[in-house]
């Protein structure tokens, strides 16, 4: 049974809400250290069609420490949850969907699971169903209490994204809030994580449930993702390449493209309806560069077929949740290598590691083709993923020097 955490004082978290008023209900929850600014490389998008609440932890952005007022190492998830549940209630909100960062992550998954009358669809980023050892976070309670929050900025470039992302704008408006924060309201998040364990509770969701992991990410790492999807029927798994801890930060594209399609409503079975979610899964899988591209140079003679290709194979095969986006690019990459589509081939091994696969895993697939489609097919499929895997590290290092 849930805690009855509706009988803390009827405390409200900050919040903000952005979108049109008759949107469709979001809230954000963002992770220990950090402000409503987590969300900023989402906001606008899912704004288009939401009415969106983010909320800010105790302590944190414009949240008193004591809006759940409870002895030091006391503090639970469950409390945190009842925030986001009072704030829903003053909105008039009945069922809402959620997406959380990290600790909100887990509020998130705290409420699937309890309150499932009330969550429409949930997204996990960079989260788990439990945070390691009680006493790290206890540890790190203390530390906090004790020094404040400035002990813990050294740590998280590195942790929450690539050290050289420290530099940027975002980056440092993301340790300044950090070093904002009230130690008493952090450490109550820590002593929450402490007594965090949802793991026995995760079957029993029903929520349509996305949950995305940072492949680079030292604080929840790709396997902690894992055990969440494999434990709630129907979930599906977006692990991203050269993430970290804040993934939706360092990656914001591909985080707000995953959000929207799993956000998107069901479909409408209209030429119309079918052409709008294709074009967003397009979009989330191989990149809006590459669609925006496509759209400009569309003709009236090639109109039909962008509108085929768009509302059919994006709008019906690759929407359908009976495959994840991982198998569908293995079997993508496959029927590519067998009928020789090099030009395709190498859109749809940027789009693979879009989707999850790593270039290892990638290989893995090129190989097994060696076997059923032939090995000269294979080697040219190789030194087209070598080309794309070359390009991309070449923009790699240019940024890093810019960076620099």
């Amino acid at each position: 049974m849930p805690e009855d955490t509706h009988n803390l004082p009827h405390f409200l978290p900050h919040v903000r809400l952005d979108g049109p008023e008759s949107g469709t209900p979001l809230i954000l929850g963002p992770s220990v250290g950090t402000s409503l600014t987590v969300w900023e490389p989402q906001l606008a998008a899912l704004a288009r069609v939401h009415r969106v609440l983010r909320w800010d932890l105790p302590g944190h952005g414009g949240t008193p420490a004591d809006v759940i007022p409870r002895a030091a190492g006391t503090a639970t998830v469950a409390d945190l949850a009842a925030l986001v549940l009072r704030a829903a209630d003053a909105q008039g909100w009945e069922s809402f969907a959620y997406a959380g960062v990290s600790i909100g992550g887990a509020v998130g998954l705290h409420l699937a699971a309890h309150y499932p009358e009330r969550v429409t669809a949930l997204a996990v980023v960079c989260s788990s169903a439990r945070f390691g050892e009680p006493a790290t976070w206890r540890e790190r309670a203390t530390l906090v209490r004790a020094e404040g929050t400035e002990a813990m900025v050294a740590s998280r470039p590195g942790t929450w994204f690539a050290p050289a992302f420290a530099s940027t704008p975002l980056g440092h408006a993301l340790i300044e809030d950090l070093r904002a924060t009230d130690p008493a309201g952090y450490a109550a998040c820590c002593d929450a994580l402490a007594v965090y364990d949802l793991r026995g509770a995760l079957p029993s969701i029903t929520a349509p449930t996305l949950v995305v992991a940072g492949r680079d990410d030292p604080a929840t790492p790709p396997a902690h993702a894992r055990e969440i999807t494999d434990a709630i029927p129907g979930s599906s798994l977006l692990e991203i390449a050269g993430a970290a801890h804040l993934a939706g930060v360092e990656k914001p594209e591909t985080v707000t493209n995953a959000l929207l399609a799993h956000f998107a409503p069901p479909p409408a079975h209209t030429d119309a309806s079918r052409h709008a979610a294709g074009m967003r899964v397009r979009r989330a899988v191989l990149g809006s560069a590459h669609v925006d591209r496509a759209v400009s140079r569309t003709t009236p003679f090639t109109a039909r077929f962008q509108d085929f290709i768009t509302r059919y194979a994006w709008g019906e095969i690759w929407t359908s949740e009976t495959l994840d986006r991982r198998t569908r690019s293995c079997i993508t990459l496959t029927a590519l290598v067998a009928h020789g589509h090099e030009a395709e081939l190498a859109l749809h091994v940027r789009a693979a590691l879009t989707n999850g696969l790593t270039r290892d895993e990638i290989g893995e697939v090129l190989l097994q083709t060696a076997v059923y489609c032939g090995v000269p097919a294979a080697n040219s499929a190789f030194a087209v993923a070598q080309s794309v895997f070359d390009d991309l590290d070449r923009v790699d290092y240019l940024e890093d020097q810019v960076d620099d």
